[in-house]
Formats: C-alpha cells, sequence, structure tokens
C-alpha cells in the first residue's frame, strides 16, 4: 500500500500564498508547482498542497477534506473558532480594525453606538462590539469595504490593516485595533492517525526554520580579561563556545543570539573591546 500523504491548503494567490511557500521550502519541501493547478505534490516529502480561497480553508478543515492549512488567524477567529491552531508562523501580520473617516471625532468605542459598520468581518465585530456593550448595524461587504463610507452606505468599517496605507488613501483612521494577527498552522479535527505522524514532522521542520529566521549567529574576538562581561553580554542556546587565538591573551566566540536584541548586544560587545565581529544567517536551527 503507498503511504498516505498529508493534505495542505494554503491560500491561492497574494501574500500568504508567497510566505507558504517560501516557508515549506525552507523546510526542504520541493513542490511541483505549475500555474492555475489547484493541487501539488511534493517529490521529496508525503505532501499534497491545495491552492484554496482564504475563506473556504475553515470549512474544509472541519470537513476533513484538507489535514491541515497554513491560514491567516484572523480568518480563523471569523470562521473557525472551534479549529485546532498550532504553531504562529511569524509571518503575513496585520490587523482586523476598526477606523472611520478623518473628519469623525472620535474619542472612544462608545462614539459607534446606533451607527453603521461596514466589514466583511461580522462575527468578529459582533463579538467585539458585544463585550464592550456596544450595539451597531453591520453591512457585510466582500471586497472593497473601505470606499463605504465614501459613498455613503457606513459611518465606519472593520477591515485588515498592514501598512494602513489603503485606509489613508480613502480618508479613514484606524480607531481600535481588535485584533492582531499572523499565518498560523491549522489542523483538521478528523485528522487520521497515519497523516498526525507526517504532521509530526512537518512541524519540526518549520519550528526549526522559524527558530532560525529569528536567530543570528556570531562570531568575534574577545580580550582575555573582559572575557566574562562579554560572555553575560551573549545569551546563546545554552552557553558560548570559547577557543583561545593563536594572539596570547585573546579568544574568539561562537554563540546564536535572538535578532530583537542583535543591535543592541552589538553596541555593548563593541564597547566592552570585542573585535572582528563577523554575523551570519542562520537557514535551520534544531533545539
Amino acid at each position: 500500500m503507498s503511504q498516505q500523504k498529508l493534505r495542505i491548503a494554503v491560500q491561492k494567490s497574494g501574500r500568504l500564498f508567497e510566505d507558504s511557500i517560501k516557508v515549506l521550502k525552507d523546510a526542504g519541501i520541493s513542490i511541483d508547482n505549475g500555474k492555475e493547478q489547484l493541487k501539488a505534490s511534493s517529490r521529496n516529502f508525503p505532501l499534497e498542497v491545495m491552492y484554496l480561497r482564504n475563506g473556504d480553508i475553515p470549512q474544509y478543515l472541519r470537513d476533513g477534506v484538507v489535514d491541515v492549512a497554513i491560514i491567516g488567524e484572523n480568518v480563523l477567529i471569523e470562521k473557525g473558532k472551534d479549529i485546532i491552531r498550532g504553531e504562529k508562523l511569524g509571518f503575513s501580520k496585520c490587523k482586523v480594525s476598526l477606523a472611520v473617516p478623518k473628519s469623525f471625532k472620535y474619542n472612544n468605542i462608545k462614539d459607534l453606538d446606533g451607527l453603521k459598520i461596514a466589514t466583511s468581518y461580522p462575527n468578529t465585530v459582533k463579538d467585539y462590539l458585544q463585550e464592550k456593550g456596544i450595539s451597531a448595524d453591520l453591512h457585510i461587504i466582500n471586497g472593497s469595504v473601505e470606499i463605504a463610507p465614501n459613498i455613503g452606505l457606513a459611518d465606519a468599517i472593520c477591515d485588515i490593516v498592514s501598512s494602513g496605507s489603503t485606509l489613508f488613501k480613502n480618508g479613514l483612521k484606524e480607531v481600535e485595533v481588535m485584533l492582531k494577527s499572523e499565518a498560523v498552522l491549522a489542523i483538521s479535527p478528523k485528522i487520521s492517525e497515519e497523516r498526525k505522524e507526517i504532521l509530526e514532522k512537518l512541524q519540526f521542520r518549520l519550528k526549526s526554520v522559524l527558530n532560525a529566521r529569528t536567530s543570528k549567529y556570531i562570531l568575534l574576538n574577545a580580550p582575555d580579561d573582559n572575557l566574562e562581561k562579554i560572555i553575560s553580554l551573549l545569551p546563546g542556546m545554552r552557553s558560548p563556545t570559547v577557543l583561545p587565538l593563536a594572539e596570547k591573551g585573546w579568544s574568539s566566540i561562537h554563540t546564536v543570539i535572538n535578532e530583537d536584541r542583535f543591535w543592541e548586544v552589538l553596541d555593548e560587545l563593541k564597547s566592552n573591546g570585542a573585535e572582528g565581529i563577523l554575523v551570519a544567517p542562520i537557514e535551520t536551527m534544531v533545539l
């Protein structure tokens, strides 16, 4: 009997599609990705990729048509609260926000009470307003939500915000961030035991890639007199590797640091006598 394949859904186009294919590729998974295909298989991993509309993916997961999906967390909150959420994947970050025309004198959420709000996220808006004790008339729109106030359809909108440029172009301003979202790995409640084993292997690969993306490999030369101080500035995976240099009184230090603290640590290292600092990206990091 041939080995089963894990069926994964990804968005069929856009930034989330590109980021999803890249993370799979970085995890060593080669996909025969023909143009306009709705389905493709990996040559070197038991994986079958289905390209679907983002909004349809929760139902496919619920029905067991696909086993897992790379999907925006915002879509799961809107359409798939019952679906298991696995790893956060660190890309395709956005906000789901309320926005009003720039001329609107907004003080707080109470200013939206009784008004009309256009959105393609009715469940998210309804839950948020209910929590705040606000009642509003929701107009469900699929498409260009941001034009609704300009054509008199609504007083405010709720939509995805990435850079904020679309709001700006349409004379709108963000007034409430309802939730922050990024891509997540979502898991079907109907996934089989055999496919769960393949999923564990995929998750291991993805975690290794994601750990590497947020870390830098750093090598530097340090005077032995300041060795302890410099080591204390370098929180590595366990502890730094320290090797004596041919030049007496100096050592070479190798370690991994988190990208978030990178420049801050670099400045401190220099001020404590570190020299010849080399920084390299990491492809994969297995913890």
